[in-house]
């Protein structure tokens, strides 16, 4: 769709929603009183109307028609103290309102930052909102708050292994997740090789996981999006804050630039592993380290404008002295532009840019040998929200985004191959409506349009035969080499049973253009990103769910029960002993299907001096590829059986918080040799079935405390002590099999393991 005819059916699409609606409308923005921060999802509900109310979106706005009269309207967001404001409606009005955090309530309610029943009530399924608080009191590796880890203590999360940040959602690979921070994707959210995410706790605001099921303004991806938005700084007055631990440390200021109107947030990391590095002269010259850096600006250019500039940049390093090196780093910006078109009509416009990149070097022979390759990314994204009455919402936009990948340039002291940039144009149109048909059901229906182009330059593509040979190489004709359009329907319904139970079923077709290979079980920085071509097709995935909700009658407890099943077209494998390193990546791929279905249960507390939760996933995962095991189903790498996760928090006093958090996973599918044979006195390791085989099962208990030090006339400070792996149980990394060097005709499986009792205690403090 070109962008001028889109821009002019938006426009239109305005005008008409503008013309509608004849009730005054009630609107503004909810914010936090003490730091001027925007609450998302804050609802507002009418005393004289049970049932009527609405929740602000994800810039804090509201709004809410109504017929002219006398209402009293409560204000309402969990941990913060309810607002009532009587209001005679006559005409269109403007209220926007500041909450008060409620104090030491926000200790008794600390489990989610949503509304008490925002799960029972909404149509969309798989959601789950991810509370910083919550992950500021769980137990973490080696002290560094990461709600990627606290995430994967959700059914239907899986962590890649032990120690890393990757993850799987719902029998997805890790690259069908998409990760967004401030709308710009995120394509290696890890530190350390995989021990640590990206994401500083102190600069964040809200994170929300969509399981499949996402509305439609969200798509490029398989499994999950995960929508990560940066707090936007206090604008009341300044605040400096951070922390100290054993491996790094965090420092996050933000203040007013004009108190009130515009502010700024700076928030940086970083790891200092390599100056202990230096103190021992075996290992001075090797290097180690991490760091990371968020920044954010919004300005109130008038009531009704509003402008924010966000970035994140990071960078890892990692080198054994001047033999091996990797070099690799994320950095991304948004530029976005808010304006009230009407009380009922929002525009959001962004600008946003993402590029990752990474650079291995080795030294060999007297010769230094370089690879580096990346993605970049240029999008440009608006969409319009029409609050058209009591419980009717229209969602409509459109982006572009322009993809360029470096496939792995290498170099060396002699050579220097630099394999032809892909490129392509992504970009998707949107529309979708949520409607409370009756007081009873809610629908949601969406449809998402995308289209992908790869475009064809000198050398980019080849033609292969059936067996994957190259026959020739695809002109640059200055057009595409390859498109594809795909339709991408969303449906959601949400029946209330009665005041404390729901049934919801969901529906939700995504599509991926966008595809990591790796060969390895867990995520890597060399692993490569590909588009889509004229050899790799559009990954394609249905989910349907149906889920049961219930919730005490104090929503102090609450249940869910989800089921789920996923067909998954035109998934990606690398063939038997393939070369992931080979220009034409595409000689040595195989494609097929992917199914996964299963059970996911939660039961929850949120309010008192003792919350946690209680997780459990049943699931399967397959895949189908031709080429491979006969080409019949087998297990996928990440399908696991069983999960639980115990994650258990209490408030002992007002100043000490204890939490405990206990894993069990069935161990991943793995392929294992099935025999061996020796040829030459060397030893032939015979394999057979795909993932025929499974690693122990996994098993860890987490310890935690949180400690408020004594205030001081300047500061507040706390201590956060944890233990990962409290009764030291070696769960397996890696099991390699090798001949018995007793006996070498006997065969020994070698078990490799990372970590085992780690404790951490870290300093954090909040200057007044």
């Amino acid at each position: 769709m070109h962008l001028k005819s889109t821009l002019l059916l938006l426009f239109l699409f305005a005008q008409q929603l503008v013309a509608q609606g004849q009730n005054p409308t009630i609107s503004g923005f909810i914010r936090d009183a003490k730091t001027g921060e925007t609450l998302i999802g804050a609802t507002v509900s009418v005393k004289e109307k049970p049932g009527t109310g609405a929740a602000t979106n994800a810039y804090g706005y509201y709004a809410l028609s109504l017929p002219a009269g006398t209402y009293t309207f409560v204000y309402a967001y969990l941990g913060y103290e309810t607002a009532e404001q009587k209001v005679v409606l006559k005409e269109a009005q403007k209220l926007n309102v500041s909450l008060q955090p409620a104090g030491q309530l926000l200790k008794e309610v600390v489990v989610t930052g949503e509304s008490e029943t925002e799960r029972l009530r909404q149509s969309q399924m798989g959601v789950e909102k991810i509370n910083i608080q919550t992950i500021n009191k769980l137990p973490v590796l080696l002290g560094e708050r990461d709600f990627l880890k606290s995430m994967q203590l959700l059914p239907g999360v899986k962590s890649a292994g032990e120690g890393q940040s990757g993850f799987s959602v719902r029998g997805g690979t890790l690259d069908q997740n998409l990760i967004l921070l401030d709308d710009a994707p995120v394509y290696n959210a890890s530190h350390l090789l995989g021990f640590f995410s990206t994401f500083n706790s102190d600069a964040l605001k809200e994170v929300t996981l969509h399981k499949g099921t996402a509305p439609a303004p969200f798509g490029g991806r398989l499994a999950s999006v995960v929508d990560v938005k940066m707090k936007e700084g206090n604008n009341q007055k300044f605040d400096v804050s951070g922390g100290i631990g054993l491996i790094a440390s965090r420092l996050n200021v933000e203040g007013p630039i004009q108190p009130g109107k515009s502010s700024f947030l700076l928030s940086g990391r970083r790891t200092y592993a390599d100056v202990f590095l230096r103190l021992n002269d075996q290992f001075a010259n090797n290097s180690l380290y991490f760091y990371d850096f968020n920044a954010k600006l919004n300005y109130q250019i008038t009531d009704k404008d509003h402008l924010f500039l966000s970035g994140y940049f990071g960078r890892d390093k990692f080198g054994l002295r001047d033999q091996f090196g990797i070099d690799w780093g994320n950095a991304t910006g948004t530029l976005r532009y808010t304006r009230l078109l009407s009380d009922k009509l929002f525009l959001n416009s962004s600008l946003i840019y993402s590029n990752y990149d990474y650079e291995i070097s080795i030294a060999a022979n007297n010769n230094q040998i370089s690879i580096l390759s990346g993605i970049e990314d240029w999008n440009f994204k608006q969409e319009v929200q029409y609050f058209a009455g009591t419980g009717k919402q229209w969602r409509a936009g459109y982006n572009v985004i322009y993809h360029t990948v470096t496939p792995g340039t290498i170099r060396s002291n002699t050579t220097r191959i630099e394999p032809p940039l892909r490129e392509g144009l992504e970009s998707a149109a949107w529309v979708s409506y949520d409607w409370q048909v009756q007081t009873r059901l809610k629908l949601t229906v969406g449809l998402r349009v995308s289209h992908f182009g790869a475009f064809a330059r000198a050398g980019s593509y080849f033609r292969l035969d059936d067996r994957s040979n190259i026959l020739d190489t695809l002109p640059a004709n200055g057009g595409f080499a390859a498109q594809y359009f795909n339709p991408e329907p969303r449906l959601a319904v949400q029946y209330t049973l009665d005041t404390a139970s729901s049934l919801k079923a969901a529906y939700t077709r995504n599509t991926q253009n966008l595809h990591l290979v790796t060969n390895s079980v867990t995520t890597s920085p060399t692993d490569r990103w590909l588009m889509s071509t004229n050899n790799i097709r559009p990954e394609i995935g249905d989910q349907f769910s149906l889920g049961y909700f219930r919730n005490s009658k104090d929503n102090s407890w609450e249940f869910s029960a989800e089921t789920y099943f996923k067909w998954m077209q035109n998934q990606i494998d690398y063939k038997d002993a393939a070369d992931d390193q080979s220009p034409a990546i595409e000689t040595q791929l195989l494609y097929g299907d992917g199914r996964a279905y299963g059970l996911e249960l939660l039961a929850k507390k949120n309010k008192g001096r003792f919350t946690g939760w209680l997780g459990y996933t049943l699931s399967r995962t397959e895949r189908r590829i031709n080429g491979v095991n006969n080409g019949t189903w087998y297990p996928a790498r990440q399908d696991r059986t069983h999960d639980i996760s115990i994650v258990l928090m209490y408030d002992v006093s007002s100043r000490l918080n204890v939490s405990a958090a206990w894993v069990y996973q069935t161990g991943n599918a793995v392929t294992f040799p099935s025999g061996k044979y020796t040829v030459a006195d060397q030893t032939i390791w015979l394999y057979t079935e795909r993932n025929g085989y499974r690693m122990p099962a996994y098993h860890r208990l987490d310890l935690g405390a949180v400690y408020q030090l004594k205030e001081r006339k300047w500061y507040t400070s706390e201590l956060t002590f944890s233990l990962y792996n409290a009764y030291g149980r070696q769960n397996p990394f890696l099991i390699d099999f090798r001949p018995n060097p007793a006996n070498p005709n006997q065969t020994q499986a070698v078990q490799t393991a990372l970590f085992r009792w780690v404790p951490a205690i870290s300093w954090n403090f909040n200057l007044k």
